[in-house]
């Protein structure tokens, strides 16, 4: 490893940047015959522990904005697995739950995790260290304001 500070192999961002696009492409053939993209099964994975969510709770869960989010639940719906509906308390909001189609998937869904982990070839030991690092990131960056 390089002492420049600014060199490749040295900068967070780039480690995360490389690992997530190489390890969601890992994902690709995996979720394929569920009819699922990376981003779809996120959103599937969110609702699978708690239907129905609001948007706003999907988007806070996932971190992402609604503008990302509102096309992937509309594919969602369009391919039957969930279904959005205004919420009757409280029109700007929408709920989403799962189909009956949506909760059938989750068992096919069952061997994606186990799947990656024999296509990756770490220990699972190691994948959950790596996990509970990149969930402390997280939380580290999201209390750090913007400069």
């Amino acid at each position: 490893m390089s002492t420049d500070p600014l060199a490749l192999d040295r900068q967070v961002c780039f480690a995360l940047a490389a690992a997530s696009r190489s390890v969601i492409a890992l994902y690709r053939p995996v979720l394929e015959p569920l009819g699922l993209t990376h981003p779809q099964y996120l959103v599937m994975l969110a609702l699978w522990e708690h239907s129905p969510r609001t948007v706003r709770e999907i988007g806070e869960t996932l971190v992402l904005e609604p503008a990302t989010l509102s096309p992937l639940l509309k594919r969602l719906e369009s391919a039957g697995l969930v279904t959005r509906t205004r919420k009757a308390d409280d029109e700007r909001a929408l709920d989403v739950e799962l189909t009956a189609a949506g909760r059938a998937l989750r068992s096919q869904a069952e061997a994606v995790p186990g799947q990656i982990v024999k296509r990756l070839g770490m220990q699972l030991s190691e994948l959950e260290t790596t996990r509970d690092a990149l969930n402390r990131l997280l939380a580290a960056a999201a209390t750090t304001p913007p400069r």
